[in-house]
């Protein structure tokens, strides 16, 4: 599905990602985690487009994805949820799910009902402002908006940040549903480790730019050295 080799990338000429390498199995949830400044944020905008990489692969179905524009790189099939959801304030729940069909193909233009069904709240709130929206409301708007554009990967970045333990836990348990339903392949960044056990098959940890160790949630349920090795200050 995904597949990243010897991936750099960083910002004014400082390298933030190292040497990345990553493989995403598809219909699968797999979480990223480490402390602040190792990469996340920065690979997540590199495999879409927002960052252009300065060496290595960012394989997506075999094909190279590196050096592509954002909107061409969504049209392949990649969501994206950013830090912050980035909702339009200003626009209505219809409206912003509308933003996210545009430009896309002629049969994937219309919002299905499964992303109401998913997130009734929205339905309930269809001519509502997202502005004036919970903070865990424009969570699973943006979700929705992402998935709209029936992505077969999504990228979430810190979902649970700034939101209510128990919408965490309602948002981590319709990631899990819908990525069993539709076989969709997730890739989230999250520090909140409870999200990451209730959402997540396996993680791989981030450290100073390269990915330092992978497992699987079961595995680090029963031995959680690894996250206080790669997330502890």
């Amino acid at each position: 599905m995904l597949t990243l080799e010897g991936v750099t990338a960083g910002y004014g000429g400082g390298q933030v990602l190292q040497g990345i390498d990553l493989e995403l199995t598809a219909g699968t949830v797999t979480a990223l985690l480490g402390r602040n400044g190792m990469g996340k944020t920065t690979l997540m905008k590199t495999i879409m487009g927002l960052l252009r990489p300065d060496a290595g692969q960012i394989l997506f179905d075999g094909r190279d994805m590196a050096g592509r524009k954002p909107y061409d790189i969504a049209n392949t099939g990649i969501g994206y949820v950013p830090q912050g959801r980035e909702v339009f304030p200003d626009f209505t729940v219809a409206e912003n799910l509308a933003m996210g069909v545009l430009g896309k193909p002629a049969d994937r233009r219309d919002i299905s009902d499964e992303i109401y069904d998913s997130f009734p709240i929205l339905k309930e709130r269809l001519n509502q402002k997202a502005g004036a929206m919970s903070g865990g409301q424009q969570q699973q708007l943006a979700i929705a908006r992402a998935l709209a554009g029936r992505p077969r990967l999504l990228l979430l970045d810190e979902p649970s940040e700034g939101i209510q333990p128990s919408i965490v836990r309602e948002i981590a348990a319709t990631m899990r549903a819908v990525a069993e339903r539709d076989g969709l392949t997730v890739l989230v960044v999250e520090q909140n480790v409870e999200m990451v056990f209730d959402m997540a098959r396996d993680c791989a940890f981030i450290e100073n730019g390269r990915v330092a160790e992978r497992t699987d949630v079961a595995a680090l349920r029963a031995n959680d050295a690894p996250l206080h090795r790669y997330l502890s200050v």
